[in-house]
């Protein structure tokens, strides 16, 4: 673990220095409250910081009070050192936004105590850190198939298409479903199924742009969102999309198998109203002519298909 001290006072300052390095701690040290505050807003800033109360610039309330409520990046355990002994003083740093508090000179084993306990909090700031993220990822993804859940792609199209609408340009949709997918599941056996899904999900993941989007719409419907791109542009990149997945067989645990989609495309900008709602529809209506054509094919949104509600999840 790296560690911050700041102190103005060169003695106290490699006192303080040679023990944490003894301790087999990194160091690194500042001379007065600014300098300290930009380290610990910097890259790879140290997770604890030693500092003094009386710094040029910044003294430690304040450099505490500064970190608090302008905070980067992961926390950091705030220790001051200072040779005020009032209760009021006490207050006031912890209040200021320190952790801990100690007085000058400190004791070296009482020091080190007080960095023990440092560490345990920032392992116990880590964990939950770390829950706070799997759940958050949990409640936005598909758990078989590591894509965008339903609702969220369904914000994200939301979303996107305000941002057309805002900035200009046009939005792809993308309805794709795998064909015959219930056949794979009566032959192969379902975890098979779910082997095949998720490869022909990985497949379509990788043949996107890294700002494009892919969730899991339906049972084996994935919903694409393709920012930027035209009717030409969106009908091109879902042959590619359609040629990832059928390129290869996939392996499941089950045994070899192949799958394929039909896929419905619809550009915002041929839509005289780009609400989410009728983009669907109209996506979903070209997926099904795609469906009724033969399966493995492409099909474009047709004007009246704005209109239309058509069934869905045709196999």
């Amino acid at each position: 673990m790296k560690i911050l001290v700041a102190d103005d006072d060169a003695v106290s300052c490699q006192m303080a220095v040679h023990l944490l390095r003894k301790w087999n701690y990194g160091v690194v040290t500042a001379a007065d409250g600014r300098a300290a505050l930009e380290i610990l807003r910097g890259p790879d800033a140290p997770r604890v910081a030693l500092l003094d109360w009386m710094m040029p610039v910044l003294d430690g309330p304040e450099v505490c009070r500064e970190l608090r409520l302008h905070p980067l990046g992961a926390y950091v355990y705030l220790v001051l050192l200072t040779s005020k002994r009032d209760k009021h003083d006490v207050v006031e740093g912890l209040e200021s936004g320190a952790d801990d508090y100690l007085t000058k000179p400190f004791h070296s084993g009482e020091l080190r105590a007080r960095l023990h306990v440092g560490a345990r909090v920032l392992d116990l700031e880590d964990n939950l850190v770390e829950a706070r993220e799997v759940l958050r990822f949990k409640a936005s993804h598909d758990t078989l198939t590591g894509l965008w859940n339903s609702g969220a792609i369904l914000e994200l199209l939301q979303r996107e298409v305000r941002r057309t609408e805002r900035e200009g340009g046009s939005l792809a949709v993308l309805l794709a479903d795998v064909d015959h997918f219930k056949a794979v599941n009566d032959t192969l056996g379902h975890l098979s199924g779910d082997d095949a899904l998720r490869e022909a999900a990985r497949r379509v993941s990788h043949a996107v742009r890294s700002y494009d989007f892919v969730g899991r719409y339906g049972g084996e419907e994935f919903l694409i969102l393709l920012p930027g791109c035209d009717r030409s542009a969106a009908e091109d990149r879902a042959k590619r999309l359609s040629e990832a997945v059928a390129g290869a067989p996939i392996e499941t645990s089950g045994g070899t198998t192949r799958v394929t989609l039909s896929v419905g495309v619809i550009s915002s900008a041929d839509a005289p109203q780009s609400d989410p709602v009728a983009l669907l529809r109209a996506a979903d209506a070209a997926l099904y002519r795609a469906k009724e054509a033969g399966r493995n094919r492409v099909e474009l949104a047709l004007p009246g298909d704005l209109l239309k509600l058509v069934p869905v999840n045709v196999g």
